[in-house]
This record gives C-alpha cells, sequence and structure tokens, in this order.
C-alpha cells in the first residue's frame, strides 16, 4: 500500500522543516514533493487508497493550489518524480500512480479552463496587448522602473515577439543591468519625455512618490497604451480623458486578474469529474492485474 504523509498548506517553514525531520527515514520506494506551499511524502508500492490517491490527482490539476489552476505545480510534481525515478526510488506502484498523476493533471488543464486567464500583474498587462490583436514585433515599448515586476513584463514581452523594449530607471546602472539580462535598451530616465511620441506601449512601475508622468508634460500625438502598476500611481490618471490614450491602472489590472479567477472557479467542477473518472481508470486497472494473478 502506498501511504503519504504531508503538511498542510497553511503551515510556517519552521513547521515544515520540522515535519521534514519527522519523516521516516525511507530509503526506497518513495517521492517527497516538497514545494513553497507544501510538503507530501509519498512512500510504499501497490496501490494507493482511494483518498490517497484522489489528493495526488487534484494536486497535479491545481485543484489544491493556493492559486487555483496554477501550472508550476504539475511541473514541480514531475520534477519530484523523475528525481526520484532517477535515484532508483520509485516503486511499480508510485511509479503508475505518478504517471496517472501526470496525465490527469494535464488532461484537466487540456479539457477546461482551470489554468486560463492571467494570474500576475505582469502576465495581465501582456494578456490585455494579447486581447487586442496586436503584432508585437512591430511595436515599441517604454518600461518605467527596473523592478522585479517590469521584468517580468520585459520577459513576456519577448517570449510574445516584442523586440524593441526600452527601459529607463532613475539608477541608470540598474537599467544597465536590467538592458544587458533581458536583450532591450536602457535609457538615462530624465529623457524619457523625448522617447515618448516614438513608443506605442509604456509600462510604468516605479517607487516614485508622485507622479513619474505628469498631465501637463505628456505631449503625444499618437495612440498609446499606458500600464500603470505602481502604488501610489506613477501615471497622473487625467491623462485617461485624452482621446488617443488608454491608461490601465493597478486596479483595472487586479480586476482583471479578479475575473480570471471566477472564471476558473466554475470550472473546478468539470474538473472534479475528469478526477473522478480517472481515480476509478486508476482503481480498475488494479482490479484487473489481480484479476489476471487470480
Amino acid at each position: 500500500m502506498i501511504l503519504l504523509y504531508k503538511k498542510d498548506l497553511d503551515s510556517t517553514l519552521a513547521d515544515r522543516e520540522g515535519f521534514l525531520k519527522k519523516l521516516p527515514e525511507t530509503k526506497e520506494n518513495h517521492v517527497l514533493l516538497a514545494t513553497c506551499n507544501r510538503v507530501e511524502l509519498y512512500t510504499g508500492d501497490g496501490p494507493a487508497p482511494e483518498d490517497v490517491a484522489r489528493h495526488l490527482f487534484r494536486v497535479a490539476s491545481g485543484l489544491d493550489s493556493a492559486l487555483l489552476g496554477e501550472n508550476a505545480i504539475l511541473g514541480q510534481l514531475k520534477d519530484s518524480y523523475f528525481n526520484a525515478l532517477n535515484q532508483g526510488m520509485v516503486s511499480k506502484g508510485l511509479n503508475i500512480l505518478f504517471q496517472k498523476a501526470i496525465a490527469v493533471g494535464k488532461k484537466v488543464r487540456a479539457e477546461t479552463k482551470i489554468s486560463h486567464g492571467a494570474m500576475s500583474h505582469s502576465l495581465a498587462v501582456l494578456e490585455i496587448l494579447l486581447r487586442k490583436n496586436l503584432n508585437l514585433g512591430e511595436m515599441k515599448f517604454l518600461i518605467l522602473g527596473a523592478s522585479n515586476i517590469n521584468k517580468d513584463v520585459i520577459r513576456y514581452l519577448t517570449r510574445k515577439g516584442g523586440r524593441t523594449i526600452f527601459v529607463a530607471n532613475r539608477t541608470f546602472e540598474k537599467a544597465l543591468l536590467l538592458s544587458r539580462e533581458m536583450n532591450c535598451e536602457a535609457i538615462r530616465f530624465d529623457s524619457f519625455y523625448d522617447l515618448l511620441n516614438e513608443v506605442d506601449v509604456v509600462i510604468s512601475a516605479t517607487a516614485a512618490p508622485h507622479f513619474v508622468i505628469r498631465k501637463e508634460l505628456y505631449q503625444v500625438e499618437g495612440k498609446q497604451i499606458l500600464f500603470d502598476l505602481a502604488v501610489p500611481r506613477d501615471i497622473d490618471p487625467e491623462i485617461s480623458s485624452f482621446g488617443n490614450i488608454e491608461l490601465y491602472n493597478i486596479e483595472d489590472i487586479e480586476r482583471q486578474i479578479d475575473n480570471n479567477l471566477k472564471a476558473r472557479s466554475k470550472e473546478i467542477n468539470i474538473a472534479e469529474k475528469i478526477i473522478e473518472e480517472e481515480c476509478s481508470k486508476y482503481f480498475e486497472r488494479f482490479r484487473n492485474i489481480s484479476a489476471s494473478l487470480a
């Protein structure tokens, strides 16, 4: 029988470390799934109890994650399984269980929208742009601030074909470092106004205590999309009154993320039905094996 030892998602780091020390010293037939949100040890051979199999299938599908439908957990589960497999730690029963869990995780994501929609500010920016059917490779982007969120924005833009990206930061050296890492062009912060008329999209996420883009200094003739991801705001909201401008602030972005989460929640019942069907197939396999040996 396969056994499961696990620590709840809401446990502290110290709790999880203490839990790891108390786990049985299993030298074979085990898979350890340890992430920032969970610690789970699967050990033994043969079929898993129904609650253990269902739990692992839910984990693989993103239903038991802090962020509903997250994709990262499936990759982490695969890594844990293959690490144990490469070390010769996986019994036949664990092999069947984890291969099935990985297949279930893929099936749930393929047949539902449980993982659809941006769940981060940076991905929400990309989602808005892609919904406009824009050719990112033909557009010019100005990034204000060398923050982590802007780093993610640049990464996602380049993955989708964005090529002309300028980055400005009050500390020019930080802009240079980011530009070298992300293959974009650094400019000095005090000159970004000179570039505004040349770019199609501006994404701002600085730590400034005041407006970085002020209405009285903003003079853009063509159409432009602005994203203000800063708290407090970087961009004067009155700029949104200009007819050629689309301005999205942090509240707009978070509203979109909330709508995406609600849409994911509507997929839970469908995902759970798939999991129950796959649980039945999993146990049917073991019943067939037992029958063939009888």
